[in-house]
């Protein structure tokens, strides 16, 4: 039977099956990051263990880092504290720390690929649940919890069942003004938020393949919201091209051999899934959230759905989610005013997704009833943005260029919603109180349509007010 990468990297990774029926799978690459880390290492001092492979972790600081300044201590006590524990775990257990210091943070799904550490067959983890955005370099990549993170820095290993694997073939061409934030809702809203459970997702098709490895980051990010613990990509040229020359990426003849041994990777032509879903990029229009789930979503063209349009399985928390977002069904998004607008996130905070904005907003002024802000990914994202002037262009149209940082995405720093505001948000979840305040309503789009709507000061669609 020809295999699928995921179970070419599951069989390459297996130490040992265990009475469990799980099995016992090497982890290449640990990424950790500020929130659920110190209880991990507490745990290890707690039992008298050491990392197992110090040089396989990596860290930063990311969730509570503050985008408005970088001054310390911080305000917020508990942010200081977290900043200093990994700063003093790092230094204690050997690991490298990408520190605000020395220029090299940002949030732990962007500094990854940025420096050449997500490489095409590995196997990666991070106390983080978008950790599945680094399957788009045709990783194994997936968020673990506090206990698993203390497990992988002793054992460099985990207790695993094997998933099965879902193939998404999205073909044709997408439209003007449809990016890959809006491929990624539309199939989470096809397939449901419970949808993956128990698989992995692997996307492909000729919109995939067409894909920058940023936008493909954006479609790998979001699978988990779709219930896919995994969601990849197949490694190709384009995967290469990016990869090259990073700093952790293989040199010399290392980076030949390595090229090699990826493009094999791939999951052959014939290759068995458990399941295929074939999507027409056409079928796909500037996607947005009106609920409380990301697959709580609608076309910017179409009404808010009535319950009787709702899939069943769904639609428990049909009526929940339009009394939270004080919303009326048969009604269109369009039109809605908004409060924020937040482009950022470890799904949209990366150059290309700023470079494109940019593109779109020169000439345009932001409604004076809203506050918008941009955050990069990482601080290199920002060296760039600023070196290509993107800075200026934000700033002359009245956007708040911040410093990088998970920022509004979580609002677990002082960047949050008040009261109920109402935030366009280039983010991955509109859950409750998600953005900081427990009545904040969220709405999901891409960061061209949060542009649109922050110069509108209201839901718009980009296409019409950017002539796209």
């Amino acid at each position: 039977m020809s295999k699928n990468l995921f179970n070419k990297i599951w069989d390459s990774h297996k130490i040992a099956s265990l009475n469990s029926g799980q099995d016992q799978i090497f982890i290449d690459l640990h990424l950790i990051h500020e929130v659920t880390s110190p209880q991990a290492f507490g745990m290890l001092r707690a039992l008298g263990l050491k990392i197992a492979y110090p040089q396989r972790t990596f860290a930063t600081v990311d969730h509570i880092i503050p985008t408005s300044t970088l001054k310390r201590p911080y305000q917020d006590s508990l942010a200081e504290a977290m900043i200093v524990a990994i700063k003093e775990n790092c230094e204690e257990f050997n690991i490298k720390y990408f520190s605000p210091e020395e220029g090299s943070q940002g949030i732990v799904h962007v500094i990854g690929p940025e420096k050449g550490l997500t490489q095409p067959g590995t196997t990666i983890v991070c106390g983080d649940s978008h950790t599945s955005t680094h399957g788009a370099f045709g990783a194994i990549a997936f968020g673990i919890g506090t206990s698993q993170v203390r497990d992988v820095l002793a054992t460099q290993s985990l207790a695993l069942g094997r998933l099965k694997v879902r193939r998404i073939n999205i073909n044709g061409k997408l439209a003007a003004g449809v990016y890959s934030k809006d491929v990624i809702l539309h199939i989470i809203r096809v397939l449901g938020v419970k949808g993956g459970m128990g698989f992995a997702y692997e996307y492909g098709g000729s919109v995939i393949d067409a894909m920058s490895m940023e936008e493909r980051m954006t479609i790998c990010n979001m699978s988990i919201e779709g219930g896919a613990r995994v969601g990849y990509i197949n490694p190709d040229q384009i995967t290469f091209d990016y990869l090259q020359g990073r700093e952790y990426a293989p040199a010399g003849e290392k980076w030949n051999e390595a090229v090699t041994k990826w493009k094999s990777l791939a999951s052959e032509a014939d290759a068995e899934y458990d399941d295929i879903v074939n999507i027409q990029a056409e079928s796909i229009s500037p996607t947005l959230t009106w609920g409380i789930n990301p697959g709580q979503a609608m076309s910017i063209g179409e009404k808010i759905p009535t319950l009787e349009q709702i899939k069943e399985e769904d639609q428990g928390t049909f009526e929940e989610a339009l009394e939270y977002m004080k919303l009326e069904a048969e009604k269109p998004m369009v039109g809605l005013k908004i409060n924020v607008a937040f482009i950022g996130s470890c799904t949209n905070g990366r150059l290309s997704d700023l470079e494109e904005v940019a593109k779109y907003v020169k000439g345009f002024k932001v409604s004076s009833n809203v506050k918008a802000l941009i955050v990069p990914g990482s601080m290199q994202v920002k060296r760039e943005a600023e070196s290509k002037g993107l800075n200026k262009i934000f700033e002359e149209a009245g956007f708040e260029w911040r410093e990088a940082g998970c920022s509004m995405c979580l609002a677990m720093n002082p960047d949050k919603l008040q009261a109920d505001e109402i935030c366009a948000s280039s983010s991955n979840r509109n859950f409750k109180g998600r953005q900081g305040s427990p009545q904040g309503r969220t709405i999901l789009m891409s960061p061209v349509m949060v542009a649109a709507a922050a110069i509108k000061g209201e839901v718009t669609d980009a296409r019409q007010l950017f002539k796209i």
